[in-house]
């Protein structure tokens, strides 16, 4: 009689909410899958934000597509030769942050006071392990001293000059601060204090049809930090252990030490063997609040949800609902792959079931 009960329980409860997980809450679901041959996978995002259609020129926007699809395909060569997750995840941000092209590395932009401030995280799925470095000025690619954070010491996460003394000790690549200088960051700052000097100049004039500002009061969709936005990579390795990593050079004309959700594991980054792996893109603020990337895993862990189940229910309900914007790139232990992002666009790539790679820019 028990086990009847138990089996009557079982199809009436249990297997329903698991068939609902395969379909999704926002309609029929075309389940992203990765290689599966052997099974192995492999994404990477250059953030999520305010990017239509025409807003690049086409000659710009094949300077993204070809820097997205080299770095794809250089992570996933990494796994194809054997390399671990966490070794693909690293190549692949390296790349994204010796590029200028995205808010990372030689790409980031400029604080308030004129400065650019790193942060970075990463994890490992197989042991939990993981590393975050924040506040960072002279390392060329903070990724790889996140992995040191993660390898080579007992703590989680470092900050500024003490990130970077052991970032020494470490004997990881060090350059001066005109490094990260792009005139493109630095227009983007100017244009944002001069907006601020004019509009302290004026009286604040306040009205229901406003739209919603910052605290520069500069409409948040037109800030330049909506726009390009941080870099990240998951991916899952022939040995079935998957890694997440993020980097990012945070949000323009950030004050007073701001340090946002990457290089903080649970926020913007996080891996589990057991349910996925994550790397976020968006208004730190409101990953930090809401948990972003361990939100998801705990969904699929005790919910038995699909990865773009759990992946649109955070990025489409919770962070809508509370009013952030961005976007993840979310793998499950199978190579079942998930993108959400309730932007206008997300520079992201991927590999298909065929070994190929896709690039995607827009919504649509």
């Amino acid at each position: 009689m028990k086990k009847i009960t138990a089996l009557l329980i079982f199809c009436l409860v249990i297997l329903p909410s698991v068939l609902l997980g395969q379909k999704g809450q926002f309609g029929e679901i075309k389940q992203l899958q990765g290689p599966q041959n052997p099974v192995i996978g492999f994404m990477i995002h250059g953030g999520a934000g305010v990017i239509k259609k025409g807003s690049l020129t086409p000659e710009k926007e094949k300077e993204y597509r070809d820097k997205l699809t080299e770095v794809v395909l250089a992570g996933y060569k990494a796994l194809q030769d054997g390399k671990s997750s966490v070794d693909a995840v690293e190549i692949a941000i390296r790349m994204l942050e010796d590029s200028p092209l995205f808010n990372a590395g030689k790409g980031a932009v400029f604080n308030h006071d004129g400065k650019n401030e790193l942060d970075s995280s990463i994890m490992d799925g197989k042991t939990l392990a993981a590393g975050g470095v924040a506040g960072l000025h002279h390392v060329k690619n903070p990724i790889t001293l996140a992995r040191a954070v993660m390898e080579k010491s007992p703590h989680v996460l470092m900050f500024g000059d003490g990130a970077e003394a052991f970032a020494k000790e470490q004997k990881i690549e060090l350059v001066d601060e005109k490094y990260f200088f792009t005139q493109e960051r630095w227009d983007e700052l100017q244009k944002i204090l001069k907006e601020e000097k004019e509009k302290s100049e004026k009286e604040k004039v306040k009205s229901q049809n406003s739209k919603p500002v910052n605290e520069n009061n500069v409409p948040t969709a037109e800030l330049p930090y909506n726009k390009f936005g941080t870099v990240g990579a998951v991916a899952l390795d022939r040995n079935g252990n998957l890694a997440a990593g993020t980097s990012t050079g945070g949000m323009t004309n950030k004050k007073y030490g701001r340090v946002g959700d990457t290089p903080i594991i649970g926020a913007g980054t996080y891996a589990n063997n057991n349910s996925c792996a994550v790397s976020g893109t968006g208004w730190g603020e409101y990953f930090l609040r809401l948990n972003v990337a361990r939100d998801i895993s705990a969904i699929m862990e005790y919910q038995a949800q699909t990865v773009q189940t759990a992946a649109d229910r955070v990025i489409q309900q919770k962070l809508q609902k509370a009013g952030g914007d961005g976007g993840v790139i979310v793998m499950d232990k199978f190579g079942y792959m998930a993108i959400s992002f309730n932007s206008e666009g997300m520079y992201r790539a991927y590999i298909n079931s065929d070994g190929k790679p896709v690039v995607q820019i827009y919504k649509d």
